[in-house]
């Protein structure tokens, strides 16, 4: 697979001497064998020149996106050369396969078989464009996913265990505390709940008989419980691989906490400003 970034290729010797250098080293490199050899320009190639290639068995693809010339030379490794004078055979990338395959009005060029891909495409394919949406959306979400796990190099417990686990400790420590602090505590914990709420309501389940069974099933047991939305029931979480981003969940209690901090603010500076008014 060689990549160019050359401009459109001009007619006449000019034109015939940088396809002659491109046969040249497809003969050097393959020979009379039956393996394929793929030119890819970013810039267009006129038909003289395709019809050149096509004789020879070189295939030529015309007017590939930047974006997409980067892509290949991940996937394929190699370099894209800027001209001819820099084309040597250390800096051709390697496909197992190339074909061209139609998706309902538009043509396509897969390149599969890639010794060890930098990059990949994922095809996805649907009645209509809402459907399509949907199914990128989860695809991202998902990729994200790993990304973040691989990143933080540890996850937390999913199924609303990790917020069952602050409520239980935040009970806890409720307990040390004094005043009308107690109170804040108490409402940090009970915030805390909306997710496995919201969890039991998504499964079709009533969400405090839910949360009852959970809160009872973690106290008997050292482990993370969460809850298993096809039964209703309390579940673990960690032995089902049920698995939340540890950087979410961080993220989640600072955004959380900062918003409401800021918020109450806001009332007291309002409240503030009533008062003085009334004076």
């Amino acid at each position: 697979v060689v990549s160019t970034q050359s401009g459109h290729y001009g007619r006449g010797a000019f034109c015939d001497d940088k396809v002659q250098q491109i046969i040249d080293l497809k003969r050097e490199l393959v020979g009379d064998s039956d393996k394929g050899f793929v030119v890819v320009n970013q810039k267009g190639v006129d038909p003289n020149s395709l019809d050149a290639l096509a004789r020879e068995g070189i295939v030529a693809l015309r007017r590939a996106k930047r974006r997409n010339m980067e892509r290949i030379v991940l996937a394929c490794g190699g370099t894209a050369v800027n001209c001819f004078d820099e084309l040597k055979p250390e800096q051709l990338g390697h496909a197992g396969l190339f074909y061209e395959h139609v998706l309902g009005d538009d043509k396509y060029s897969f390149i599969e078989e890639c010794d060890n891909p930098q990059s990949v495409t994922i095809l996805i394919k649907g009645p209509n464009k809402h459907t399509i949406t949907q199914i990128k959306d989860a695809v991202r979400d998902g990729l994200r996913a790993v990304k973040n796990a691989i990143e933080d190099q540890m996850v937390v417990p999913g199924a609303g265990a990790f917020e069952i686990a602050i409520y239980q400790a935040l009970q806890e420590y409720k307990n040390e505390v004094r005043g009308k602090q107690r109170l804040g505590v108490q409402a940090y914990a009970d915030a805390m709940l909306i997710i496995p709420k919201c969890l039991a309501q998504n499964g079709g389940h009533d969400a405090q008989e839910c949360l009852v069974k959970m809160l009872q099933e973690y106290k008997g047991v050292d482990k993370c419980v969460g809850l298993d939305l096809e039964t209703g029931e309390a579940m673990y979480p960690a032995e089902a691989g049920i698995w939340d981003n540890y950087c979410v969940k961080k993220q989640l209690l600072n955004s959380a906490t900062v918003i409401s901090s800021n918020l109450l603010i806001v009332d007291e500076v309002m409240r503030a400003g009533m008062s003085s008014l009334k004076g």
